[in-house]
């Protein structure tokens, strides 16, 4: 492709954006024929318009996406997170779990000995625990984001207020050495209400999610209790996070 200017490219990253959902830096750079600096910054300009998010190596549309959508991405490193999220998953008390498609695929193996509840803002993880053995699954309230199918709103955030959670587990569109992010100011919201009613919090985010960026800060980093990925724990990746969190896996 012959080299296009500033603004051609960046509508050209985001039909790609749009069409594949994610783009990374080497890829683009090869097709429009200019350096991953050039990319990177073309790509830091549709972030400040809030169409699209970068994440490490490249950048994801961060337009509507559907639940659906969002569940195929990245299938098999989330269900490989999920299973090494379950030895943590008690048998019995009262837990919390968000409504990530990571949780959701937790919420399709955990069992519990006849007398686990399951608190979560998730509407297909509350349908989903609903044929899991030993599981009592209770729905947060309020009002219901189709984009992400969960519920937020001040209903929702005053009933956590209302809760004690032995765990709290969820994922995240993005962490670095300080804090979680999420991509919409209500969903991290929620998860500030969350984390502040448990006693731990669990965050499961699959390796393309270390050192991104989104929208607004939710739990702090040091406020995590273990974080888990698809990766080696003794992975290079996730040495600056062994220095705040005391349980990576």
């Amino acid at each position: 492709m012959t080299s296009l200017a500033a603004e051609e490219r960046r509508t050209w990253l985001l039909e790609q954006l749009r069409h594949a959902k994610r783009l990374s830096l080497a890829e683009a750079a090869a097709e429009l024929g200019v350096s991953e600096m050039t990319v990177r910054r073309d790509l830091n300009g549709l972030e400040v318009g809030g169409t699209v998010r970068r994440v490490r190596g490249g950048a994801v549309y961060s337009g509507p996406v559907s639940f659906q959508s969002r569940d195929r991405s990245q299938a098999e490193e989330k269900t490989a997170i999920a299973h090494k999220i379950l030895p943590l998953v008690p048998e019995h008390g009262v837990i919390a779990m968000d409504s990530s498609t990571t949780m959701y695929r937790l919420a399709q193996v955990i069992s519990g000995s006849g007398d686990l509840v399951v608190v979560t803002n998730g509407l297909l993880t509350f349908q989903a625990l609903q044929e899991r053995p030993g599981i009592t699954a209770i729905l947060t309230g309020g009002a219901a984001d189709r984009r992400s199918d969960s519920l937020i709103g001040p209903v929702a955030t005053a009933f956590l207020e209302t809760m004690r959670f032995a765990v709290f587990f969820a994922s995240t569109a993005a962490v670095d050495e300080r804090a979680c992010y999420e991509d919409t100011l209500e969903e991290a919201e929620i998860k500030r209400a969350f984390a502040r009613s448990s006693a731990r919090v669990v965050i499961g985010a699959h390796a393309e999610k270390l050192g991104g960026i989104a929208t607004a800060a939710s739990v702090p980093l040091k406020s995590v209790s273990t974080l888990v990925t698809e990766l080696d724990p003794a992975s290079a990746e996730l040495a600056s996070y062994h220095q705040v969190i005391s349980d990576v896996r």
